[in-house]
């Protein structure tokens, strides 16, 4: 991510966007409670969607691509009052983890930083394959535009139109789809079959 995104990611603004917006667009009814008690985070980045998740859920894993960012969040969730949460260092579309292990598992606008639709494939593969039966899935991003491809300058921007999300997550697996988008963003739940 280029310098001015990661800043905009850590920031007390974007958190109000998730808070406000984007979590409730993303859970709908169902709540994070819907993830059970052993979920998976996707791309973290600087963490603002883990704080948030921390809180909600009994155990939370990230994983995180950037060494950095995985560090960084490592280290400032060391001293945490509430100690659910694991940093891994890894990659999405091969990640080591043991197959069905979580409950659930979530993605927060991280998806258009991966560069080809057969790697974002990938991660989908592999959410499914990690997900234990009957697991929620919960994903978000925003809707392809000029001035969100103007803002990813030097940085990977490989939106997702909705519309191909749900016959893309049917093939690889996943049932119960549910996709929603405006005019900024796009949400998803689905369900590993139980």
């Amino acid at each position: 991510m280029n310098r001015q995104h990661l800043e905009l990611l850590a920031s007390d603004e974007w958190r109000q966007v998730l808070e406000e917006r984007a979590f409730p667009f993303a859970f709908g009814p169902l709540g994070p409670d819907a993830l059970g008690d052993d979920v998976l985070e996707i791309g973290p980045g600087p963490g603002l969607t883990t704080d948030m998740l921390r809180t909600r859920v009994p155990h939370l894993t990230s994983i995180e691509l950037d060494p950095a960012l995985a560090a960084a969040l490592r280290e400032r969730l060391a001293g945490a009052a509430v100690a659910n949460v694991e940093v891994v260092e890894g990659d999405a579309t091969a990640m080591p983890f043991e197959d069905a292990r979580f409950t659930g598992a979530v993605t927060f606008t991280m998806l258009h930083h991966v560069p080809t639709v057969q790697l974002q494939e990938a991660v989908f593969r592999e959410t499914l394959r990690v997900l234990r039966p009957g697991g929620v899935f919960v994903a978000n991003d925003s809707v392809p535009s000029d001035e969100l491809a103007s803002f990813h300058v030097d940085d990977v921007y490989n939106p997702i139109d909705p519309t191909t999300l749900a016959p893309t997550l049917a093939a690889i697996g996943f049932v119960d789809i549910d996709v929603r988008a405006n005019q900024y963003a796009w949400a998803c739940r689905a369900r590993r079959p139980g």
